[in-house]
């Protein structure tokens, strides 16, 4: 009786880990050096003042994110392929283009950002550093079958509770910050609102969409019922279950990360005077003085190891959109000579990222440009999206219920608002 009791919670641990998967990788890779720049930024410049907006994008996220997962596991096909079902292969390679671009700048922002953290933990070059992160990342990628990778991914997500254990490090006080979280009080000044725009763009992203309906495939591929959903003559419920409780999790867990990175440079940074931080590095190197080395060097890791979890997410989204537009071989499972056009994406894109570091360009103009290049893929995407998944040839029986609808074009709308915003911010 003892020995099937202690086998019960290892059985629990088991399911749990079973259920989560894409969506808590594709959650977590939201907080990339990147995403911890921009709520850097927005707790060092505006204290409390934009927690609200966490609370604001978490339905949407979670909305959106699980059409796309919905999408990948009852078509069995990726988003890109799904688009080219309803859209001109003309403008969805052109979409897809525009998102290459700005992943490989986002890249280019967190290899560098993630050389800078190692260099201030444990010294040496930047560059250097840079060259290993980037090197592992396409090698895990392109040598590691999905079937291994996956679990690393799910290692990885473990690195953002460093933020959380932040928070905890330093003296909040709670009751102006959940005041503020609860109850915003808007400052009617342009750099208030490009902040918001800023943290909509950082949460609700397009590589998101793409890596998470291409991992549910991967997930089907590997699954005891490997077809799609919609032809199945019956079932199906459990695995769109799974795919909420993964998704709410995942997007929940990577709010939780945002809230936190918020609330700790609130805190202690504007707290302090300090309002202006350009880089992931620049909000732990003035985190060191004020709230100590353990406080610092916890960030600084952080972002080492969301840095390893997002890159491969940004590449490997990439890949998929290419890939499958094209009617390409796109899987992680396949070795490379198998899927050559799918992991030339993967590579091309980390090094030309990590090449970006060497252009003298600063990691705050191709944040810009990968913000503008993501306003400009997200809206029509998310769109298609809607439609794909509203769709009864397409989804068969698992079209998508009101309530998702409702929610997921919501979610298009206001990101329709950032990016007007976003524009109409150039001409300021």
């Amino acid at each position: 009786m003892l020995q099937t009791g202690s086998k019960a919670p290892r059985h629990a641990n088991r399911m749990v880990l079973r259920l989560l998967g894409p969506g808590l990788v594709t959650g977590a890779a939201d907080d990339d050096p990147s995403g911890i720049a921009t709520y850097s930024q927005a707790g060092a410049q505006f204290g409390y003042g934009l927690l609200w907006t966490v609370f604001l994008t978490t339905p949407f996220m979670i909305a959106i994110q699980l059409v796309s997962a919905r999408i990948g596991r009852v078509t069995g096909k990726g988003l890109a392929a799904n688009v080219v079902e309803i859209a001109p292969r003309w403008l969805v390679i052109a979409l897809i283009s525009l998102l290459i671009a700005a992943n490989t700048f986002n890249i280019a922002a967190d290899i560098a950002a993630m050389g800078e953290a190692l260099a201030l933990v444990i010294g040496g070059l930047i560059h250097e550093h840079a060259l290993i992160f980037a090197a592992l990342s396409v090698l895990l990628q392109v040598f590691v079958p999905y079937r291994q990778y996956a679990p690393i991914l799910k290692v990885l997500t473990l690195t953002l509770f460093a933020y959380v254990i932040t928070a905890l490090t330093v003296d909040i006080p709670w009751s102006t910050a959940l005041l503020a979280a609860v109850w915003p009080r808007p400052t009617l000044s342009a750099d208030y609102f490009l902040m918001v725009v800023a943290v909509l763009g950082t949460t609700i992203s397009p590589y998101l969409f793409f890596w998470q309906a291409s991992q549910e495939v991967e997930e089907m591929n590997r699954g005891v019922v490997s077809r799609p959903l919609r032809e199945l003559a019956r079932g199906g419920s459990l695995e769109l279950h799974r795919i909420r409780i993964d998704t709410t999790v995942g997007m929940m867990f990577s709010n939780v990360i945002a809230f936190s990175i918020i609330l700790t440079t609130a805190a202690v940074l504007n707290a302090n005077g300090i309002t202006n931080v350009s880089s992931a590095t620049q909000a732990a190197e003035a985190l060191r003085p004020l709230a100590g080395d353990f406080t610092f060097l916890l960030f600084a890791l952080g972002i080492i190891g969301t840095g390893l979890l997002a890159i491969p997410v940004l590449a490997g989204s990439a890949a998929y959109g290419v890939a499958e537009a094209l009617g390409w071989h796109a899987t992680l499972e396949a070795k490379a000579p198998d899927a050559v056009g799918f992991y030339a994406i993967i590579a091309a894109a980390t090094v030309i990222g990590f090449g970006l570091g060497f252009t003298g360009i600063d990691a705050i103009h191709m944040l810009v440009w990968s913000a503008v290049l993501n306003g400009i893929v997200a809206v029509p995407i998310m769109a298609m999206m809607m439609a794909i998944v509203s769709n009864q040839k397409l989804m068969g029986r698992f079209r998508a219920r009101s309530w998702l609808v409702i929610l997921g074009w919501l979610g298009t709308a206001l990101m329709a608002i950032a990016v007007i915003a976003l524009f109409s911010s150039f001409f300021l």
